[in-house]
C-alpha cells in the first residue's frame, strides 16, 4: 500500500469517528458530576497489622448517600464516588473504636485520594 493510500485510510477512519451521531468522543462539561473520583487507603490495627474483610463506607456529608468497599488482605480499600465531601466509616467489632481517621475527604471530578489511613484500636 502506498504512503498516500495509507494516509487517506487514516483520514477516513478518523473522519468517520468524528462524524458519528450520538455521544461525542470526549465530554468536558465543567459541571459534570458523574465523573467519579476515588477514595482509597488502608485500614489497620493500632499495632500496624492490616484489617482485612472490613466494610468501609464513604458517606456524603450533605446527602448521606453511601458508597462502600471491603478491605483486602493488606487492609486496602478503593471506593469510586462522585464529587462531594465524605466521611469514612469502618465496621468495628465489639470493643473496638477508631483511633485515627482522615476526617472529611474532599473529592472533585476525577480526584484520587489514595493515602488515607484508618486505625482501629481497643
Amino acid at each position: 500500500m502506498s504512503r498516500a493510500a495509507r494516509s487517506l485510510a487514516v483520514v477516513l477512519i478518523l473522519g468517520a469517528g468524528a462524524c458519528r451521531s450520538g455521544q461525542p468522543f470526549l465530554v468536558t462539561a465543567m459541571g459534570d458530576k458523574t465523573t467519579p473520583g476515588t477514595i482509597a487507603g488502608i485500614v489497620s490495627a493500632s499495632g500496624g497489622d492490616p484489617l482485612s474483610g472490613r466494610n468501609v463506607e464513604a458517606v456524603d456529608v450533605k446527602t448521606a448517600q453511601r458508597y462502600s468497599a471491603v478491605t483486602n488482605v493488606t487492609g486496602g480499600f478503593s471506593i469510586k464516588v462522585p464529587p462531594a465531601e465524605y466521611r469514612l466509616r469502618v465496621d468495628l467489632l465489639e470493643g473496638e473504636r477508631v483511633v485515627h481517621d482522615p476526617g472529611t475527604v474532599h473529592i472533585n471530578k476525577s480526584d484520587l485520594d489514595a493515602n488515607l489511613k484508618i486505625v482501629v484500636g481497643s
